[in-house]
């Protein structure tokens, strides 16, 4: 159907990473060159207007094969913090009022958590990841990270709240608890919210490319 390229609908070259990386164990011979970005291909970044993770995801995956003609694989991913009542949610990315300032957007979430001790700073990620075909298959599936927060960032891996988030799976070397942003690419997908979800998609994805 798509001559084996698949698109992810994301302009984030740190999540192209990612993802790709994710994926690659469990889609047979999928090579770096059959998955692309949004915009390596030109595609335009939608308005995300859902309400849920999986129709964010569901809106940016359907925009993509609209442009192209190609089998498009989206998420939308969040922060769900327990005393805020799920939010940041869906607005995780633009918390602090622009758009992928993850310094920003951690700073204000960190200061609004100031005073919330930890036996109630309970968070964790969730990630709705979407696959859309030309055809009109449409197939979501969803990972949670649980964990706690962190009172100040720790670590330099990872991208957007990583460094703030304590998983409650913790690797075997750590002599205390760490942030995901203190694991590894390997040891963080093997965990994460977002590798749960695609895992659980690469069958379908597979299925699509013909792999």
């Amino acid at each position: 159907m798509s001559g084996g390229r698949l698109v992810l609908a994301t302009h984030n070259r740190h999540k192209i990473t990612e993802l790709r990386a994710i994926l690659a164990p469990h889609v047979p011979g999928l090579g770096e060159g059959d998955v692309v970005g949004a915009g390596d291909v030109g595609a335009p970044e939608p308005v995300e207007d859902g309400v849920t993770f999986a129709a964010n995801a569901l809106i940016k995956a359907r925009a993509v094969v609209r442009a192209t003609g190609l089998p498009a694989v989206a998420d939308d991913s969040g922060l769900c913090v327990d005393v805020l009542g799920g939010a940041p949610g869906v607005f995780s990315a633009r918390w602090c009022g622009t758009h992928g300032d993850d310094a920003a957007n951690t700073a204000l979430l960190l200061a609004q958590l100031a005073d919330v001790p930890a036996e109630h700073r309970g968070a964790g990620f969730t990630c709705a990841a979407a696959l859309v075909t030309p055809d009109g298959v449409e197939h979501v599936e969803v990972g949670v990270l649980r964990g706690r927060l962190a009172t100040a960032p720790r670590g330099e891996g990872g991208f957007g709240y990583d460094p703030v988030l304590v998983p409650d799976a913790q690797p075997s070397w750590a002599t205390s608890p760490v942030t995901c942003a203190e694991l590894s690419a390997a040891e963080k997908n093997a965990i994460s919210h977002r590798g749960q979800a695609f895992r659980a998609l690469a069958p379908h994805v597979a299925d699509v490319l013909g792999r």
